[in-house]
């Protein structure tokens, strides 16, 4: 691996690499920054929460999604965050979705109803901020919990998946507050992006993710491996 210096390294590293967890812990895969805010080597340029966008990696996974046309950042691998390029976005497609659109995987019991909801909003407006989807879909405070673990699931199966960040906006138009993370379909991330998903066989897609693992990281703990490729 060549060293990391700024966000530029960091997205060559990943685009050699095509897939990384997120938030600088490997699980015993993989991890372009191999340390989180936790154990930073102290002679490190690369430091997690300063709001330095060249050198903070919290920053970069917003970066990828503004200023990039070939990477994905959402929770994808054990309920957390990762990245995939488009080059391998189609393998990790097969094997999560094992060739379903998303009404075949919820009338076979494979999502819940609150994911559902959540997909039916996305789906009918477009790339929508988190605050947006809770008010069109008419979640409230007692959906906190079973919302959460919905758009988790849906992100996971990789039916959507995270585009940019929104602050709510006034009356007047004007944004306030904090920016809360804005969600769309996996079909349209891409075509937007003019990147065509491809299909695979499932089985082909895993081996090949797997083989990839191995050489990134021969000391891969095997069941991490297989719960990190099918999610």
């Amino acid at each position: 691996m060549g060293e990391i210096l700024c966000f530029d390294d960091f997205c060559r590293e990943l685009k050699n690499s095509g897939f990384s967890m997120g938030g600088g812990k490997a699980k015993g895969v993989y991890a372009v920054v191999p340390f989180s805010w936790e154990n930073t080597p102290p002679d490190s340029v690369i430091r997690w929460h300063t709001g330095d966008p060249e050198t903070d990696p919290w920053e970069w996974r917003m970066r990828v999604l503004e200023e990039r046309s070939d990477i994905a950042y959402a929770k994808l691998f054990f309920g957390t965050s990762g990245y995939i390029t488009a080059d391998w976005y189609s393998d990790f497609l097969a094997v999560r979705r094992e060739g379903m659109i998303f009404e075949e995987a919820y009338y076979s019991g494979k999502l819940t109803k609150m994911s559902a909801r959540i997909y039916e909003v996305i789906s009918e407006n477009g790339a929508t901020a988190l605050h947006d989807i809770k008010r069109l879909g008419g979640f409230g405070k007692e959906d906190n919990s079973g919302f959460e673990r919905a758009l988790t699931e849906l992100q996971m199966k990789m039916y959507i998946t995270m585009c940019g960040r929104m602050q709510k906006k006034n009356k007047f138009g004007e944004g306030y507050g904090w920016s809360s993370t804005v969600f769309e379909t996996v079909e349209s991330f891409w075509e937007k992006r003019g990147i065509e998903l491809t299909e695979k066989q499932p089985q082909d897609a895993f081996e090949a993710i797997e083989a990839r693992i191995w050489q990134l990281n021969p000391k891969a703990d095997p069941k991490a491996v297989r719960k990190f490729i099918k999610g």
